[in-house]
């Protein structure tokens, strides 16, 4: 109606006008000019839509493409068949009822799976663990694949990221990792797997995901998520590094995507160590000037990761990791706030913030200290933060924008943000910090990436519209990281 009102204001307008030139053709145009004034009236206020729709129309704006492009982005080396179906259906198939909750590092036997799937479903959290007994595994993992309404999908965080790069059809994808039969069959067209990582048989993970306000006996999940377990000893031990960066030279890419650190937490203390030294080793050969994005996931072993922080942070670019992970890293190497047991329902802005700040500031790039690390980018369910050390990477305003506007797309499974289908849950306004004296944001849908600076630090902050009724949960994180840095610019400043 606005619209139309606004329509015919304006062609009465042009008719009032045109009476006048007819009439007195003679007219100034300084007179003409002082008439239109009058005549014209204010501008009709545009409709006011709901907060999720005016955040979605400020984010189309917001996003562009990057002056300069990715070309060529490689990828490894975690890759598996994802079995996708409902968890309590499968611990009912296996006989199991809902008792009490507890977390295992690593799975033992039918019991631990359904405490450990308990434990977290009642928190509504995603984890990710190790199930030993390799015959269990695989009698777990036929009854799964066969129970009414189990899906296939691509799996493994490398292979999900390769998969949405290559939505891109002006990009180049290489993906390394253990690739069988049907992930093979499952990847994009798009991705060239070289021939050294094809293998006969594939790894197959259990991704058991359980609704928003589902319910078990008396448990009900607060979130939708989702529990995931393998006993997959290829991406266990990274087999595929050595073949991933043998393949760099030729392929010759532009960006390096690494993931698959967290699978290795099923090795003994010794083999982690052994293999984490060759991971350094085997990144410092990646040529200078291409960055290096790590991608972390759910982990248990504190020892393990503070290993990750030390080595391996130093040696990478980039990092991708969700509000678990990043308290978890935070109390492995003794951050801000690592006394917290875990987050009180949404994770802390000012708390989010200082942790990342710790990371780049103890352990990312700076005058004195040999490291690559300048940028971080965290996701948590209903906002996401990208951090960046000033004066290395562009375009992260419509970085963080596109991350958090794929995770209400993907989640929704819709080409676009369906406003009806996504609600705002982000905190209306927050403190920036809570070591220090920080500023006090109020979020606005219309500009709904905030900004702020710490001692050389950029920090993006932007809502998410969280999808009401997912479709699938399993890879978002994937497909923020893979989103984020497609739309990311990196100065050309090379790798120490």
């Amino acid at each position: 109606m606005a619209l139309w009102r606004g329509s015919a204001y304006a062609g009465f307008l042009a008719l009032a006008v045109g009476c006048v030139l007819l009439l007195e053709p003679q007219l100034p145009g300084s007179a003409l000019r002082s008439l239109w004034s009058s005549l014209q009236l204010a501008p009709a206020p545009p409709e006011p839509g709901s907060p999720e729709g005016r955040l979605a129309a400020a984010w189309d704006a917001l996003i562009v493409r990057p002056a300069r492009r990715w070309r060529r982005v490689a990828v490894g080396v975690n890759a598996c068949v994802d079995v996708v179906l409902s968890g309590v259906k499968l611990l009912q198939a296996l006989g199991r009822s809902p008792g009490n909750g507890k977390d295992h590092t690593i799975l033992h036997s039918r019991n631990d799976l359904e405490e450990a799937f308990v434990h977290f479903m009642g928190k509504g959290a995603a984890a990710e663990r190790f199930f030993s007994d390799k015959e269990a595994f695989h009698d777990i993992a036929q009854i799964a694949s066969e129970l009414p309404g189990a899906q296939h999908y691509v799996g493994g965080n490398a292979a999900l990221i390769g998969q949405k790069f290559a939505t891109n059809s002006d990009l180049k994808v290489l993906l390394c990792g253990p690739v069988g039969p049907k992930l093979h069959e499952l990847l994009d067209d798009n991705v060239f797997v070289p021939p050294e990582s094809l293998q006969e048989v594939d790894e197959f993970h259990l991704i058991l995901e359980y609704q928003a306000g589902e319910e078990w006996g008396r448990l009900k999940a607060p979130h939708a998520n989702r529990f995931i377990f393998s006993h997959d000893l290829s991406n266990g031990a990274m087999n595929m590094l050595e073949v991933f960066v043998a393949s760099l030279e030729e392929f010759q890419p532009d960006l390096v995507v690494l993931s698959g650190l967290h699978m290795m937490e099923g090795q003994s203390k010794e083999l982690q160590r052994k293999r984490l030294l060759e991971v350094v080793t085997s990144i410092s050969d990646i040529p200078t000037g291409i960055p290096v994005h790590l991608e972390l996931a759910s982990m248990t072993n504190k020892e393990f990761m503070r290993s990750i922080v030390h080595q391996v942070f130093p040696a990478v670019t980039s990092l991708g990791l969700n509000e678990q992970e990043l308290l978890f890293l935070s109390q492995a190497a003794s951050g801000p706030h690592s006394s917290l047991s875990s987050w009180n329902g949404v994770p802390d802005v000012g708390m989010v913030s200082d942790i990342l700040f710790w990371i780049l500031k103890e352990h990312g790039r700076s005058k004195s200290r040999a490291s690559d690390l300048t940028r971080i980018h965290f996701h948590t369910l209903v906002y996401h933060i990208l951090a960046t050390v000033d004066g290395h990477w562009a375009n992260q305003l419509a970085a963080v924008a596109a991350g958090a506007r794929v995770a209400g797309t993907q989640a929704c499974a819709t080409e676009a943000i369906d406003t009806n289908r996504v609600s705002l849950r982000a905190p209306h306004e927050f403190m920036t910090s809570h070591s220090e004296v920080g500023s006090r944001i109020v979020i606005n849908p219309n500009e709904p990436v905030a900004e702020w600076h710490r001692e050389g630090i950029s920090f993006h902050f932007t809502p998410v519209l969280v999808c009401k009724d997912p479709i699938r949960t399993v890879g978002l994180g994937d497909a923020i990281s893979s989103e984020g840095l497609f739309y990311s610019e990196v100065a050309l400043t090379p790798r120490k």
